[in-house]
């Protein structure tokens, strides 16, 4: 795959804000996919299609019901817009490790065979352990939601079905871990753009480079 493109392929943002009195970030990712409206609501909303290129998913895919992707998260449909006017959007809980957070899924309509897709992830700072944000940013949840957009792209354009056992040995090989590098330097930009200082976000997104490709300091140096 051509890794510089599928990173240049993405927009990446992150704004602080508040959510309830508390503070929260919020962090989205934009695609455009070149496959019609109804064809990625599809893959994003139907358990057997989610499983290609992201995870399996358990439970009742609907407005109200409780979903679960085997080995991550769960949570509550919380609303649901099938396509509608060149749009159509999902918004669930994400719940995983004791804390909450939000995802939101929307899609619109480029053309008749294109489809902008823009994934947004809210989290109150509360919900993170004591540390975390300094030690990885943004990059800890960016750097696997980057990977899930990938999925989806080969996904769409292949129709096949990526095996987990192929996702985690790609992670690992040597173009898996320029995307990682890449995905996280791109949520460093993200990170100072919402005023982060620029060495932290960049000691930041190291760090999560090395968490997302199992490596220490000095094993990435002898790359």
């Amino acid at each position: 795959m051509d890794v510089n493109a599928q990173i240049e392929a993405v927009d990446r943002t992150l704004r602080t804000t508040e959510l309830d009195g508390e503070q929260a970030r919020v962090q989205s990712l934009a695609q455009t996919y070149p496959s019609p409206l109804d064809d990625v609501w599809d893959a994003v909303t139907t358990g057997e299609r989610i499983a290609r290129w992201f995870a399996p998913v358990e439970g009742d895919l609907r407005l109200g019901g409780r979903y679960q992707v085997v080995g991550n998260a769960g949570g509550e449909v919380l609303a649901c817009t099938p396509p509608h006017d060149d749009s159509a959007s999902y918004r669930v809980t994400w719940e995983y490790g004791g804390a909450v957070s939000w995802l939101e899924i929307s899609l619109t309509r480029v053309d008749a065979q294109s489809t902008r897709l823009e994934l947004t992830h809210t989290a109150q700072t509360e919900g993170l352990p004591p540390g975390f944000w300094e030690m990885y940013g943004p990059g800890a949840t960016g750097v696997g939601w980057d990977m899930g957009l990938l999925g989806l792209a080969l996904h769409l354009t292949s129709g096949e079905r990526i095996a987990p056992e192929d996702a985690e040995a790609w992670q690992v090989s040597d173009e898996g871990k320029r995307f990682s590098r890449a995905a996280a330097d791109g949520w460093a930009k993200a990170q100072i753009a919402d005023g982060a200082d620029p060495d932290a976000a960049t000691a930041a997104a190291t760090n999560t480079y090395l968490f997302y490709t199992g490596q220490t300091a000095e094993e990435a140096q002898d790359e």
